[in-house]
């Protein structure tokens, strides 16, 4: 989330209140946050120099405005540079993507790249479970749970190749 809300925060310095609905209109269609959970990143990226006050609006409220620091900057660029690692490799994929924009245009095609490269290494994997299943015999009484098993997994494998394909498509209109 972190890296989200750098993001943000590099397209235009934000309030609290704006990065909630920063979430609310765009980066909720591929990652969802609470307002809390939305705070206590902020505070995290306070704390590590990642992010600076900007701006205190006088008055009772004193609603803060915040801005990327040079350290902010640079670990976001690492980040959307780096190969995403985890599980959920399309939520990283389009935070990735969603970003790319911010990244100097000679080396979006390198991040998309990456993103490729992730995305076809699990694609190996689920094709090689697929083709190990070829041999499995299921008990009569659990065709039913295999059959939806083995639809997850043709889900899997169709998500896959086509963000793969998409993001290769992609990368060559650059």
């Amino acid at each position: 989330m972190a890296h989200v809300i750098l993001g943000l925060l590099l397209i235009a310095p934000r309030s609290l209140y704006d990065l909630i609905k920063g979430f609310e209109s765009g980066v909720a269609l591929f990652y969802s946050a609470s307002s809390g959970s939305i705070k206590r990143s902020l505070d995290a990226l306070l704390e590590q120099g990642r992010i600076e006050v900007a701006h205190v609006e006088p008055g009772g409220r004193g609603r803060k405005t915040y801005r990327v620091t040079d350290a902010g900057r640079a670990h976001f660029h690492e980040w959307i540079r780096s190969t995403p690692s985890g599980s959920d490799i399309e939520t990283a994929a389009l935070s990735r993507l969603y970003f790319l924009g911010l990244v100097p245009p000679g080396e979006r095609g390198d991040v998309l790249r990456a993103l490729t490269g992730r995305i076809e290494a699990d694609l190996a994997t689920l094709t090689r479970l697929e083709g190990s299943l070829e041999s499995v015999e299921v008990p009569a009484e659990l065709t039913d749970v295999a059959r939806f098993q083995r639809a997850t997994l043709d889900y899997g494998l169709a998500s896959h190749r086509f963000a793969a394909k998409f993001l290769t498509d992609l990368a060559d209109d650059l």
